[in-house]
Parts: structure tokens; sequence; C-alpha cells
């Protein structure tokens, strides 16, 4: 019997431990979080200030859990999980990319940050263009890509004839070539196209994204497995804020696409 009861006492307090995990957050009044220092993701200025849209979203969502500061720590991203593990961190924001093996080992929250294809595209997207198998049905439409790049393949394999898919050596150059109308949409993935229209500032120029059937790769904030509990409430705020538009004015300044973001899940990105 007392072997049955000791049993019983070391399985529950790890779940009590868990179920406290946010309460003892709250209480100290601040969370630990684990970054690079990779813009836009994440940022660490000359006096220590911590930005970038991981640590930004973190925060504003920590806050809404009643936990009113993060504390951050620049980490490799090797030693992110195993330092989580190890409690050395409450959370990871560092754009770190679902895959498979990283879900096995941390709960992951929804998708906060997407690198997904994109399209430029002249304003009003006059040709309705919202994948890569649309410009293939137009047999009059070209699409300028990098040689050898992933937007080549994508067209190509959705049926663009080699012919009207126009190989650019540099964004410069693609943005160019769109704005006189020698393509009719140029891709690549939204940050980079983020890039070009922030330096372009051209009003007759829009992006879409995420392009329709194509790939999309999304970080999560990460949580150590016990902690499914501050998962889910991370997720609950998220959600929120998603729904409100409050998360779209975070991460879109800095180049990301909150549709992106919305476009997928932690199952699907996860193979669950």
């Amino acid at each position: 019997m007392k072997k049955t009861l000791l049993t019983l006492a070391l399985i529950a307090a790890p779940a009590a431990a868990v179920a406290d995990t946010l309460d003892s957050l709250r209480e100290q009044g601040f969370a630990r979080i684990a970054i690079a220092n990779e813009p836009p993701f994440t940022a660490v200025a000359a006096d220590g200030t911590v930005s970038g849209a991981a640590p930004d979203v973190a925060r504003e969502v920590f806050k809404r859990l009643g936990v009113p500061e993060v504390v951050a720590s620049i980490s490799e991203y090797g030693a992110m999980i195993p330092g989580l593990q190890a409690r050395r961190h409450d959370a990871i924001t560092a754009g770190l990319f679902m895959k498979p093996e990283r879900c096995q080992a941390v709960a992951y929250s929804e998708p906060i940050l997407c690198d997904a294809e994109a399209f430029l595209l002249p304003k009003g997207n006059p040709k309705g263009f919202r994948s890569y198998a649309d410009i293939a049905a137009d047999p009059t439409a070209t699409i300028g890509a990098p040689g050898g790049g992933t937007e080549e393949k994508l067209a190509l394999e959705a049926g663009v004839p080699r012919n009207r898919v126009i190989v650019v050596p540099d964004g410069q150059s693609g943005l160019k070539m769109l704005q006189d109308g020698r393509i009719d949409v140029y891709s690549l993935p939204v940050l980079s196209i983020s890039d070009l229209m922030a330096k372009a500032a051209d009003p007759n120029l829009e992006m879409l994204a995420p392009v329709q059937g194509a790939p999309v790769y999304c970080d999560g904030a990460a949580f150590r497995k016990q902690d499914t509990a501050l998962r889910d409430a991370f997720d609950l705020e998220l959600a929120k804020m998603k729904d409100s538009g409050e998360f779209a004015q975070i991460i879109e300044p800095y180049g990301f696409s909150a549709e992106a973001a919305k476009s997928t899940s932690r199952a699907a990105l996860c193979g669950e």
C-alpha cells in the first residue's frame, strides 16, 4: 500500500507543477523566452532592447495572460530545444519552423510567423492570379522567377510553359520588369517581396500571399511537452488577436503575412 501511495504521489507531483506553470509566471511577473538575433524574426539592439516579430507577439500574448514582461536570451537554434527542456527558458519565440521531428520534442502553438511563396503584381491584380496554376491557364501570362529556384520549379510543375517562365537574375531586376510590363507577375518568398515593396514604395504594386497550393513554412511559440495547458492558453489569446486584426498589426510591419499564418495550422505543419 505504501508503495502504491508513493507511486501516486510521484505521478501527481509533475501534474501539479504543470498546472501551476502559468500561475508561477504570473507570480514572478515575467516569462523567459529563447530568441535568436535574426531580423525580422528577432532582433537585439546595441542597448539590449529586444524586438522583432516573434518577441513582439509573445510579449503581447503573455501580457494578456497576466504575465507583464518577457526576458529574452539569445540562443543558437540547435541549443533552443535542449534549453527549453532543461527549464532555462519558458518558451522559444525565435522563428523555429515547425518540422515533424521538432513537433515530437516540443508543444508548438498555432502558427505565428510564416515564410510562404508570394506574388508581386500590378495593383488590383487585374488578371486575378492566386496560384501558379492560374498563370498556366492564361496563355499570354508570363512569370518572373529566380533561375533554379523554388518559384521556377513550382511554376513549371503547375504547367506554365518554359517560354513563359522568365528567369530573373535578382530582385531589383524582377521589380523593374514588372513595372515595365515585361512580365505579369514576379514570384519570391513573402519576406523578399515585402522587402522589395518597402524599398520601391510604388503604389501601383501589391503583394499576394500566400500563393494558393504552394508550400507554407511557419514557426510557433514552442513550450515544453508537459506545458500543454500553458500552450493552450497562449493559443486562445493568439486566436483572438488573429481575429481582431491586432496580430496583423504586429507582424506585417516586419514583412510577414498574417494571412499566411491563418492559412495553415499546427496539425498540418506537424503532420498530426
